[in-house]
């Protein structure tokens, strides 16, 4: 009990200096549940709201609803989102999670207390335990589920028992892949004491609560969360083979670095002579694909763990069944995925390492662990301090928010609206972009105001415009970024009154007035949007466009405010002109051309229409 006691004050400590955390990641959206369930507490997801320019159902959300219920209650307690307190509260789960760890570290590791620090300083869990996200609690629940389920086959104890199967259905309300935990404590008590029925059925509580929980929103709510789910990742193509091949890469990345490459590095060469082959190999082969040093060191720390796992008792089968279940599910492979895994690989590696290896290698992965920490702290709390000025500076204007995550929080606190995807914006109202959090096109001419830019002094980056680390989602594979370049820019621009009113696509002063589909080279996509300013007086709109012999496209629409003014027939390649009537009257002109069909010309990755020379009101340019 005193060591515990002692490792657990450690992670009050760790926690101590980062309860300021500002609002960030997806916070804002369990958040958006929080507030819902004042209104419904039974149905905290039965709200909307936008995502990537989209409004979408948060019931198809990827994570059921416990994570809300448990900020639900702390804005019902505390009347507001308040930082210090809401993390405060949350530490208790980070200290949940190592008491479930001291339990399995004494039950299946040699040296429990230096696997117990190895896991206490997990990068992602030193990270993500400042957050206000789902991954955490359902790090607690699960470990709990495991450590109880574990003593009640050891003991015959039916307390604990039950105590497993309700930490079980708590993880499942926390996050789907607890249904992961059926396999991993079906092998322990196959092992164990297989002819106990009542621990088979707590051993699939989880997906067990799951299903009741899908039933009861579709008996209350009219729609199965999972089906909507699966609806969002085929429409947001998340479920593509690309996105599932690169996920597993970067999910082997993150395994390596649960504990330090450099202790693992210094268990290869402890092990058979085949693993540590193996391990080269994939070094070999990870460097050839990307000689980042960083990369092929940690894809091989990776290849060499899953190895490790093989023939290793029940740690081995954990690190295995959830490994494999990791890969065919996520479609992103973020480090906070594999948390799950934290508690075997630290078990193993702390058995497989001399004691002064094993000190080197906690202290080595906690020094890492807060100073990336302290980036992402920098990082968000960027954004606080941002909108906190700027919402006094633009407080009599109507602003709209071009970016998600946190960011968003602060500016919608003070009033801003998130920008939807066609969104009409009328002169004088501000644009604040994130250019990291998935910007949209205003579809307005904009004249800007300010900039900042977020770039901390430490040369680490968990994310970055240059977007080569995977940490949390993008396009990179490396663990992180060894950097110190931007994390991000913020712009505020104010919309103005469109200049032309005839655009040539290949004049620089067209660029602010096209929207959406027309390029420089004046080749349009399947659909173009641009704003004219309207003529003094009734005029023609006029159009002229040429189609190459290679363009399919044989008919053009366009739209002048939503309503159709030209439909043209296209008998083949050639140059062509239309008009339509003098009808505008209103103050400001959205122009909308479409085409039925386009051409692919790789590698340009656009759907090529036809080639619009000029249009507008050619009289006043």
């Amino acid at each position: 009990m005193k060591q515990y006691l002692l490792i657990a004050a450690l992670i009050l400590a760790l926690r101590a200096p980062f309860l300021h955390q500002a609002i960030q990641g997806d916070d804002l959206y369990y958040l958006y549940g929080a507030e819902h369930a004042q209104i419904d507490p039974l149905h905290p997801t039965h709200t909307r709201y936008f995502f990537l320019g989209d409004l979408v159902d948060m019931r198809g959300q990827s994570h059921p609803p416990l994570n809300s219920w448990i900020l639900g209650a702390l804005l019902a307690l505390l009347g507001d989102v308040r930082e210090a307190p809401f993390h405060l509260a949350y530490a208790l789960f980070s200290i949940a999670a190592v008491a479930a760890m001291w339990s399995l570290a004494r039950r299946f590791a040699k040296r429990p207390v230096p696997a117990t620090l190895l896991f206490c300083a997990v990068p992602a869990f030193i990270v993500n335990g400042n957050s206000l996200e789902a991954d955490v609690p359902f790090l607690a629940f699960w470990m709990c589920a495991i450590a109880f389920f574990v003593h009640a086959v050891d003991r015959g104890s039916y307390a604990a028992l039950a105590a497993s199967a309700a930490s079980a259905g708590l993880a499942a309300l926390a996050a789907y892949q607890a249904i992961f935990l059926a396999p991993i404590l079906a092998v322990f008590l196959w092992q164990k004491r297989r002819r106990w029925i009542a621990a088979w059925a707590a051993a699939f509580a989880a997906p067990a609560i799951l299903a009741a929980w899908q039933i009861w929103e579709r008996s209350t709510g009219g729609t199965l969360p999972a089906s909507m789910l699966a609806g969002y990742l085929s429409a947001y193509d998340f479920e593509s083979l690309k996105r599932k091949v690169h996920a597993a890469a970067a999910l082997i990345v993150h395994l390596g670095w649960i504990v330090s490459p450099l202790v693992v590095i210094a268990a290869i060469a402890r092990s058979p002579r085949w693993q540590w082959a193996v391990a080269a190999a994939a070094a070999l082969g990870a460097a050839i694909y990307n000689p980042n040093p960083l990369f092929w060191i940690s894809f091989a720390s990776g290849v060499w763990l899953l190895l490790r796992c093989l023939g290793r008792g029940f740690p081995g089968w954990w690190i295995a069944i959830f490994f494999v279940c990791a890969v065919a599910v996520f479609f992103v492979g973020s480090a906070r995925y594999l948390l799950p895994l934290a508690a075997p690989v630290a078990i193993l590696l702390a058995d497989a390492l001399p004691p002064l290896v094993t000190a080197a290698g906690i202290v080595l992965q906690l020094g890492l662990a807060l100073t990336l920490a302290i980036v992402n702290y920098q990082h968000w709390g960027a954004y606080r301090d941002y909108a906190s000025q700027f919402l006094r500076d633009a407080a009599s204007r109507r602003v709209w928010i071009d970016g998600d995550w946190g960011f968003r929080w602060y500016l919608e606190s003070g009033g801003a609206l998130p920008l939807a995807k066609n969104q009409v914006i009328q002169p004088g109202d501000i644009v604040v972009t994130s250019e990291l959090g998935n910007p949209l096109r205003p579809g307005v001419p904009l004249a800007p105001l300010a900039q900042a830019e977020i770039a901390p002094r430490i040369p680490l980056r968990l994310i970055s415009l240059d977007g080569r680390s995977v940490y949390s989602a993008g396009a990179g594979l490396l663990p992180f970024e060894i950097s110190t370049s931007p994390i991000d820019r913020i712009r505020s621009a104010i919309a103005i009154e469109p200049r032309l009113t005839y655009i040539d696509p290949k004049s620089p002063a067209a660029a602010s007035q096209i929207v959406s589909g027309l390029s420089p080279d004046g080749w349009m996509e399947g659909e173009a949007k641009l704003l004219l300013k309207p003529p003094v007086g009734p005029e023609p709109l006029q159009i002229s466009f040429y189609v190459p012999n290679s363009a399919p496209a044989r008919l053009l629409r366009i739209f002048i405010n939503g309503r159709q003014a030209i439909e043209k027939q296209i008998p083949g390649p050639g140059l062509y002109a239309a008009s339509a009537p003098a009808s505008i009257t209103s103050p400001s002109v959205t122009v909308t051309l479409t085409v039925d069909k386009t051409l692919s010309a790789p590698p340009d990755s656009r759907k090529l229409g036809l080639v619009i020379q000029g249009i507008g009101f050619p009289s006043r340019p």
